[in-house]
């Protein structure tokens, strides 16, 4: 088990995200974090590294630049920057809690396997660092409702950390769209069934050659009580914890019996 976390001011927090060092989602999570601790370090990629899921940077060297002493940008994934954080970049002790995000745009549902900003909180879960990523859902063209992650984070962020969680799980968490005083309560649930990509658009480029954007329609399941998809649609902060052990344990005692 992870601790319970009971004191956030003496904790190290280290903060990574997909999205960028430089995207908005990142520095207001660094605000939030400030105001449960002083010892705030960010250590993210350089560019936008969204849909990168959990792989690591393996035939190319990884470069990172410091622009201050606590703000490092790491030119590869999510992976590598939290990689590079826990075991090299940020020094003296281990990071206490790590925070990803805050993601522009939700990780609901099946989404969860492509995004980078949970595949950050799963690596420092596999570091042993107690790891929560957040999302700041919205609806394109309307602008992100920053406000509302500005609202609650850090009670989120607080009540998760004094429960403590299982060594092999991380913690997800969506801020619903609608303005911060429209949240309708907090709500811990499941993952729910939601496929990214499956919008196919074919084009032609100058010179007649077929190419494929992977477009944004979602098949997702919208009405299933007790998931992340329907508790967001509520107006609910959805709390989801992720196990980073995919072990099925019936099919595995079912398969024992005949692969003997």
């Amino acid at each position: 088990m992870f601790e319970p976390i009971t004191d956030l001011s003496a904790a190290r927090i280290l903060i990574s995200n997909d999205d960028g060092i430089h995207a908005p989602g990142i520095k207001l999570l660094e605000d939030i974090a400030r105001t449960l601790s002083d010892d705030v370090w960010v250590v993210a990629p350089e560019g936008e590294q969204s849909g990168a899921g959990h792989s690591l940077t393996l035939h190319s060297p990884l470069r990172y630049r410091e622009l201050d002493e606590r703000h490092i940008a790491v030119d590869g994934t999510p992976t590598d920057a939290v990689l590079l954080a826990v075991n090299k970049l940020v020094p003296g002790r281990k990071p206490t809690l790590l925070l990803s995000g805050i993601n522009r745009g939700a990780n609901l549902g099946d989404d969860v396997t492509y995004s980078g900003t949970i595949a950050a909180a799963i690596e420092g879960t596999l570091l042993g660092v107690p790891s929560i990523a957040l999302s700041q859902i919205f609806r394109h063209p309307d602008p992100v409702p920053w406000d509302t992650a500005r609202a609650h984070a850090a009670r989120v962020i607080r009540a998760c950390c004094s429960q403590g969680w299982a060594r092999n799980v991380a913690i997800n968490v969506n801020f619903p769209n609608c303005a911060a005083d429209a949240v309708a309560g907090v709500e811990v649930v499941r993952q729910g069934k939601r496929k990214l990509g499956d919008g196919l658009i074919e084009r032609h480029d100058p010179r007649g050659r077929p190419y494929v954007w992977i477009g944004p329609q979602r098949n997702e399941e919208t009405t299933v009580v007790g998931t992340d998809i329907e508790a967001v649609r509520r107006n609910v902060i959805s709390v989801t914890p992720l196990c980073v052990d995919l072990t099925h344990e019936p099919t595995m005692l079912a398969l024992k019996q005949v692969l003997r």
